[in-house]
């Protein structure tokens, strides 16, 4: 029987082959947004954001094998499946947003904003994916640690991040939730 930490890495190579598909398919998207006029707001913290996810995706093994970190079927079958919910979750958001969705905070004037898919429950549904993502996927084979950090770093991010947003988007901060 092939190990659990090589299963594991397995995964997390699946999941940074479809962050690298979703890079692609955000450049084209950013692309068009700029094309049709499109503004970006935040440029300065989004090289942080690149190097925290690229970081997580590597940090996610590396405390599995360097800590040999175990699998525990309880939580480690409830921990993937909060990860793959995470991706239908992703998915809905990207596949509801079309070509306005990208990894960068690109508004095109004039376009209303999107109330349908997970939008009409969440102002910011990706970035609960992203999230519990960051929690559930190191969590799926014990680095609890990896989750901590990551997590933790990733609300300070998001603090900074769901701000530009939402000045960007012309919410006040009554409408922004502070």
């Amino acid at each position: 029987m092939m190990d659990s930490r090589v299963l594991y890495t397995l995964l997390i190579a699946i999941f940074a082959v479809e962050r690298l598909w979703e890079v692609r398919l955000s450049l084209a998207n950013a692309r068009r947004a700029l094309a049709e006029g499109g503004k970006e707001y935040g440029k300065g913290h989004y090289p942080v954001m690149v190097v925290l996810h690229t970081l997580f995706l590597i940090a996610c093994p590396l405390e599995v094998w360097l800590l040999d970190r175990g699998f525990t079927p309880w939580p480690g079958w409830l921990m993937l499946a909060v990860s793959l919910l995470t991706q239908g979750l992703r998915y809905w958001v990207i596949t509801t947003l079309g070509w306005r969705w990208n990894t960068r905070v690109i508004i095109v004037p004039g376009l209303p904003l999107v109330a349908a898919g997970p939008f009409r429950w969440l102002r910011h549904p990706n970035y609960v994916a992203v999230c519990l993502e960051l929690l559930a996927l190191p969590l799926v084979h014990g680095a609890w640690m990896t989750a901590l950090v990551f997590t933790v770093a990733n609300a300070l991010l998001l603090r900074v991040r769901i701000g530009v947003e939402n000045r960007a988007l012309g919410y006040s901060d009554a409408q922004a939730g502070g």
